[in-house]
Formats: C-alpha cells, sequence, structure tokens
C-alpha cells in the first residue's frame, strides 16, 4: 500500500489522528480530499471518518485547535464540521453502513467499519482513505483500485453500479459531473447502469438535481456534462427542451442547423470567456425556444421568429420548474436570452447610431455580458462569413465604447417621469401614461430631440394633445424640476 505521509505532514493531522487515539479508535481522511491530493487539485474540505463518535472526535479537534475555531453540530445524521481561520472545513463523521428503500435515496444508517464506509462510497476514486493513526500513518488505502482509475481517467463504482445508484440516484448526476469537472470517462458498465436506472431521478429533490447540474455547467467544458446526460437518457428527464434542439430538419433539400450542437459550442465557448453561471444559463438557453417557433417558407425558407421573446418566457418556466432562484438571476437570463439577437442584427443590418443607442438602453449593465453570449454565438461553418461577422462585431463593439462615453445611455432614465405626465395630466396609472413615456424615450434614443428636461416636457404636451389629454397641472420649469 502506498505511503502518503507527506501529504498529511500539517500539525492538523498528527492532532487529529492523536485525539482519535485518545478516544481508543481510529481516524482516516477519506473521499474527495485524497482524491485531489492525487490528482493536484486544490481542496479545502476535507472529510475525516471514524470509528465510532465523529461528533465527540471534531469537538477533542477544535479544543485542541483554539478559540478561533467553530464546531458546527448536526446531531441528526452523526456529523460536526469545523472551521479554521485558514478556510479549511472539516466534517467528522463515523464510519456507517447503509440500507435503502426503493422510494427514498435516505438510507437507513447504522455504525460500521471503515470498510463498510468504503463500501457506501459513489465512486472507486472517492473511496480512497489516508491513515491518521501511529501505527501506519499516511498509508493509503485503495480497495477498489481508484488509483489505477485515476490513471487512465475513468469513472466507475466500488460495488454493483445498479445497487449504487438505484439506492441513491442522484449519483448518477454525480458521474456526469465528475466527468465534465476532471476530464474523465465513465466506465461503459458504469454508464449502462445509469442508462437502466435514469427514471430513478424522479425521487430525487428538484433542487439537488438543479446543484448538480449547476456545477456541470460550471466544469471546464459544460458540453461534456451534457453529453452524457443526453446519452445516459438523464437529459430528457431533467431538461427536455433541451432535448427537443436535436437534429435537423430538411424540406426541399433545404434544411437548418442542429441547434442542439450550435448550442453546445456556444456554451464551451462562452465558459472559456467567463465563469458566471448565469451566464452559462443565458448561453444553453439562448435558443431553446427554435424548436416551437420553427417554420418554412418556401422562399426563404427555414424561420425561428419571436424565438428570443418566447424564449425569454420559456427561461422563466424552466427556471420554477427546477427550483432554480426566481429573482434578479432568472431576469438576468430573461434579459440575456431576449436580447441575444439585437447585436447580431446590428452586423446583418448595419450600425446606426440609433440603434447603438437603443441596443445599451436595453441591456444596461447587462451589455458586457450579452456581448460575451452574442460573441458565442457567432459558429458558422463558413469561414469567409464567420471572418465578416468577427470584423464587424468588433466595430459594434468599439461603436458602443464611443456611444456609451458619449451618451452616458447604460441605465438612462428620460428626464421625464411617470409620476410628471400623471400630475401634467391629472392620471393615475394607465397605457397612456406608459405611451407617452415610450414616445420620449423613442424620440430622444432616436435623436429627433435633445436629452433635455425642456424638449421632452415640450414633447409630453403635444403627445397628451394627440391622445386628448387636458393638461391639469403646468409642469415645472427646469430650474424647479426636482430631478436635476
Amino acid at each position: 500500500m502506498e505511503n502518503f505521509k507527506s501529504s498529511v505532514s500539517d500539525p492538523l493531522f498528527r492532532i487529529i489522528g492523536s485525539e482519535a487515539a485518545a478516544m481508543n479508535t481510529g481516524a482516516w481522511v477519506i473521499g474527495g480530499y485524497v482524491r485531489d491530493l492525487v490528482l493536484q487539485r486544490t481542496s479545502k474540505d476535507i472529510d475525516v471518518v471514524v470509528i465510532g463518535d465523529g461528533i465527540e472526535l471534531a469537538s477533542r479537534v477544535a479544543a485542541r485547535l483554539g478559540p478561533a475555531v467553530n464546531v458546527s453540530v448536526f446531531k441528526t445524521f452523526g456529523t460536526a464540521m469545523i472551521h479554521t481561520p485558514e478556510g479549511l472545513e472539516i466534517e467528522f463523521v463515523g464510519a456507517r453502513r447503509e440500507s435503502y428503500h426503493p422510494d427514498s435515496r435516505k438510507p437507513e444508517v447504522e455504525p460500521g467499519t471503515l470498510e463498510d464506509d468504503q463500501n457506501r462510497r459513489d465512486f472507486t476514486i472517492n473511496a480512497l482513505a489516508i491513515s491518521l493513526n501511529k501505527t501506519d500513518f499516511g498509508t493509503l488505502l485503495d480497495p477498489f483500485d481508484g488509483l489505477a482509475d485515476m490513471e487512465v481517467k475513468i469513472l466507475r463504482t466500488p460495488l454493483d453500479p445498479d445497487i449504487t445508484f438505484s439506492d441513491d440516484p442522484l449519483r448518477m448526476m454525480r458521474a456526469v459531473r465528475f466527468a465534465a469537472q476532471l476530464a474523465f470517462h465513465i466506465h461503459p458498465d458504469t454508464l449502462d447502469a445509469i442508462q437502466r436506472n435514469a427514471e430513478r431521478i424522479k425521487i430525487i429533490s428538484k433542487e439537488r438535481v438543479a446543484d448538480e447540474f449547476n456545477k456541470i455547467l460550471l466544469s471546464p467544458r459544460p458540453s461534456i456534462g451534457i453529453e452524457l446526460m443526453e446519452k445516459s437518457g438523464l437529459l430528457q428527464l431533467v431538461m427536455p427542451e433541451f432535448v427537443a434542439l436535436k437534429g435537423a430538419e430538411y424540406v426541399d433539400g433545404r434544411g437548418h442547423k442542429d441547434n442542439y450542437r450550435h448550442t453546445l459550442e456556444v456554451l464551451d465557448k462562452t465558459a472559456e470567456a467567463t465563469t458566471n453561471l448565469w451566464l452559462r444559463w443565458a448561453a444553453l438557453l439562448h435558443d431553446i425556444a427554435k424548436p416551437v417557433t420553427k417554420k418554412y417558407d418556401a422562399k426563404v425558407g427555414w424561420t425561428f421568429h419571436g424565438h428570443e421573446v418566447v424564449g425569454a418566457r420559456m427561461t422563466g418556466q424552466i427556471f420554477k420548474r427546477l427550483k432554480l432562484p426566481l429573482n434578479e438571476k432568472m431576469k438576468y437570463v430573461e434579459k440575456l436570452v431576449a436580447l441575444h439577437l439585437r447585436p447580431i442584427a446590428l452586423v446583418e443590418d448595419g450600425v446606426t447610431d440609433s440603434a447603438i443607442r437603443r441596443l445599451l438602453f436595453d441591456a444596461g449593465d447587462e451589455i458586457d455580458d450579452l456581448m460575451t453570449l452574442c460573441a458565442a454565438d457567432i459558429t458558422s461553418r463558413n469561414p469567409n462569413k464567420l471572418k465578416r461577422y468577427r470584423e464587424n462585431f468588433v466595430k459594434i463593439k468599439q461603436r458602443l465604447v464611443e456611444v456609451e462615453e458619449s451618451d452616458k445611455l447604460r441605465n438612462w432614465q428620460p428626464p421625464v417621469s411617470g409620476q410628471l405626465v400623471m400630475d401634467t395630466f391629472g392620471l393615475k396609472p394607465c397605457k397612456q401614461v406608459g405611451d407617452i413615456k415610450n414616445a420620449i424615450r423613442d424620440a430622444i434614443l432616436d435623436c429627433r430631440i435633445g436629452n433635455t428636461y425642456a424638449e421632452a416636457v415640450e414633447l409630453m404636451l403635444n403627445e397628451g394633445a394627440k391622445l386628448g389629454l387636458t393638461v391639469v397641472t403646468v409642469p415645472p420649469e427646469p430650474s424647479e424640476n426636482p430631478s436635476e
């Protein structure tokens, strides 16, 4: 058995071992921390398994480490967590044996041996343990050849994969996640078992599934995970809307691109540019409505009119179903999906100051992220077209900078408020107020009037007259306008 004494040379590990000895028991570092040591990945999460009372061991270790160390106890699960000033999180748990009921992933737990604890691990690479005990300190225990699997970058279960995944179906998502994060392959027998047990994912809470899916999206190449989910049958169960993107349909010899493949390419290119999870979600969903908006026109071929608008609506539905945040994060993704065609349209239709101003106004603080998404969305297989698009896209980005510097339109608001419109014409909130405000906004963005209070008030009065409204309160003079 290989010795990893140098890997656990930190005094912390000696303290854990000595306190376990004082309890007349044994302790081992186990799981992801050991795996990451072997893979030379940084990890601050340390799992310690003890034969006996993990909570008592945690309390004793914390007392040795000093008053600055906090202990969180979870009596229901028989675990305790130590948070050190250095940012380490050390979880202590008693070795256990688990048994499962078919309709739940919550096991019945009873005390067990180290072997029992390693048997219940999800993958061989997570069953590695390093002894912290005096007699064999630093010895690596590898009962399922996890080191060999790491050498060839293979993920497989320690025991029968059908039992492993049926017992806890979330492990299927974890297999995909580790494959994406570590660039590992799932062993054919293990992948076959995921396919056979995919339906079991339905007993897992939406929150837990979404958490694993988010980790897949945050991996270096998210497409690896998405492809494995599709191949295993999990994607159809988690996000059937994305599976619907697959394939290209042909009529009269005219087809459209495979939007599934295109979206994976956009997602990976976005991942190269940012670690922003919600921007990656926008990349994943930017064309999600193409299957439901697809039509064939004999003159122009395939069209997907309005897919950005429908896609923004579908984004909210998907977030709600997957129990993702329904707050500003969802609104951010909806906004980017709704706007993702706008910069591309400027490339095709020409860049006018009016169009640039409108884009800056509508995108607001998200303009930079929108441009990142749109740059990733340029994926033509025609090299000449791709070169032209990219050159024009650079020009658009430059014009955005120039107009933003001169007009300051990011998150800009017109100089006339809705309250002033209502006060002037004696209105309550209604469509007419919005129509007048939009007319003023459009006139300023199109440079038909200046971005001044006086010109905006004049247009407000003219628009009100067109709607047959009567002035009940004369608007204040510019010097009296409280917003100036």
